[in-house]
């Protein structure tokens, strides 16, 4: 059964006592409101480490000016017994005030250069910030020896993995694979927020990605294959942020040059903003 601790004293105490018995400890964290994709990774965490802890904590700090950290969705009860039936062994719950003890404004932050200031860092100045400073407090509580975070959210893990490299955490960081809904649209707390006239168009952007991929493929300039997928999208009656083909390392590509790629868009569809990507 799933144990839900909120005291930091508790939580190290527990890590503690695993690593006494020399057990591998796993961690997922979240903020809640989960779905499929979320337990995939605790699973992914589960075959990695003997135990799991997963949190969830609505990071403030992560938000912008204009997004609502109060509307973001809780729904504390379904995600306990997800994470219970995906194989989590602990349930971590900080408060805002056990993890921002002086406050969010005296906050000592955490900003990870280069990787964090392009494409989602551009469009939500601040963002990663709030990710690396919140997510580099839980690798402390925890202490895990191997953490998974959901390739959805590339931008994110490729922070992340910086981070961990650049400050010496001792953590395996593991990618999950992308878990998406039967017509192609990846899974997202936020595609609740999609009215019913708009939740099928959302399924353009996986076709978007796929259509980026086989330009490419078939020898079209990278720059005309990403400003064919923005016109595609504008098309479908989204308002695109971007849509552009990268290095694994999200830096530039040169026209013609071999190597693995990445394709990503971020665009709104009415209110609500998604994000996906394709690796090929």
């Amino acid at each position: 059964m799933i144990e839900k601790l909120s005291e930091l004293a508790a939580l190290r105490a527990r890590v503690s006592e695993w690593k006494r018995q020399g057990l591998r400890v796993g961690f997922v964290p979240t903020m809640g409101n989960l779905h499929a994709g979320h337990y995939s990774l605790v699973e992914l965490a589960r075959q990695h480490a003997d135990r799991v802890v997963s949190s969830v904590f609505v990071n403030p700090t992560q938000f912008g000016p204009n997004e609502d950290y109060t509307r973001y969705p809780r729904t504390p009860d379904a995600d306990m017994a997800g994470l219970e039936a995906a194989g989590c062994d602990v349930l971590w719950l900080p408060t805002v005030e056990s993890m921002y003890p002086f406050g969010v404004e005296l906050a000592a932050k955490v900003h990870v250069p280069g990787v964090s200031g392009v494409l989602e860092g551009a469009c939500r100045p601040g963002h990663f910030d709030g990710v690396c400073t919140v997510v580099s407090r839980l690798f402390n509580q925890v202490q895990p020896d191997v953490a998974a975070f959901g390739k959805k959210d590339y931008q994110q893990l490729a922070v992340i993995r910086q981070m961990v490299t650049d400050l010496a955490f001792p953590i395996q960081i593991i990618g999950g694979d992308i878990v998406r809904e039967d017509d192609g649209l990846a899974m997202s707390s936020r595609n609740q927020y999609l009215s019913a006239q708009l939740r099928p168009q959302a399924a353009q952007i996986r076709k978007v990605l796929l259509q980026m991929q086989a330009g490419l493929a078939a020898g079209q300039p990278r720059t005309r294959v990403e400003t064919e997928a923005g016109q595609r999208l504008d098309a479908a009656g989204f308002v695109t942020d971007y849509a552009v083909i990268r290095r694994p390392d999200l830096s530039e590509p040169a026209e013609d040059e071999p190597g693995a790629r990445v394709a990503l868009i971020a665009a709104r569809l009415g209110t609500t903003r998604l994000i996906d990507n394709l690796e090929f």
